[in-house]
């Protein structure tokens, strides 16, 4: 990339801000497979694959059907004396009881559930029309924007990382079975790693601009 001098307004069409740093350059696109990086903080800038938008149409739908289905199907089940209980994702967010004890339930539902499952509906919306070479659909710009401003608050790998700090010590207490919903949701983790990776936001700015 090109660090970028004097500009007058016709020009910022050729700019792009690196989000991390803020470093201003002109663009340069890189062949396919190939990455713009930032030269002061090395973040990827632009980083095009061949392929990717319908690889994430794909995966976002893949993400909606995992999280419903995780939300169904037992969780955990865990036997203490003969005792047995089983639980789903959701029965497990939700299990907060009174007063401000709800408002943290919902927290944690719409951290582990509500917001990937919204993140991953914005994106169908946004990239099905650009990839089937239709025009972008209505308000596509702010859908995408709103799935990129929910990236932070979208924890399933945090929730994967707490319960295998859990389970770590549960196990010693009683036996714990997993159940359906947790291959299902080490699965998701694992698509929406990949769904940040395949994702080249410049390229899909560029495609809702055209």
């Amino acid at each position: 990339m090109q660090h970028a001098a004097a500009v007058t307004e016709d020009d910022l069409s050729h700019l792009i801000a690196c989000p991390r740093c803020d470093a201003l350059y002109h663009v340069v696109e890189p062949a396919s497979r190939e990455r713009a990086v930032c030269g002061r903080c090395h973040h990827v800038l632009i980083a095009p694959r061949r392929g990717a938008g319908m690889r994430l149409i794909a995966v976002s739908l893949t993400v909606v059907i995992l999280v419903i289905a995780a939300t169904i199907f037992p969780f955990l089940t865990i036997r203490v004396g003969g005792v047995s209980h089983s639980s789903s994702i959701l029965e497990a967010a939700m299990s907060f009881r009174g007063g401000a004890y709800y408002a943290l339930a919902l927290a944690v539902a719409a951290l582990i559930v509500f917001i990937p499952v919204l993140r991953a509906l914005l994106m169908l919306y946004v990239l099905v029309p650009v990839v089937f070479d239709r025009p972008p659909a209505r308000y596509a710009r702010q859908a995408f924007r709103w799935s990129d401003d929910l990236r932070p608050w979208s924890m399933a790998e945090v929730f994967a990382i707490g319960c295998a700090v859990a389970l770590v010590k549960v196990a010693d207490l009683a036996e714990v079975q997993f159940g359906p919903a947790f291959w299902m949701f080490s699965v998701l983790v694992v698509l929406v790693v990949v769904q940040d990776t395949f994702m080249c936001r410049y390229s899909v700015w560029k495609a809702l601009e055209e």
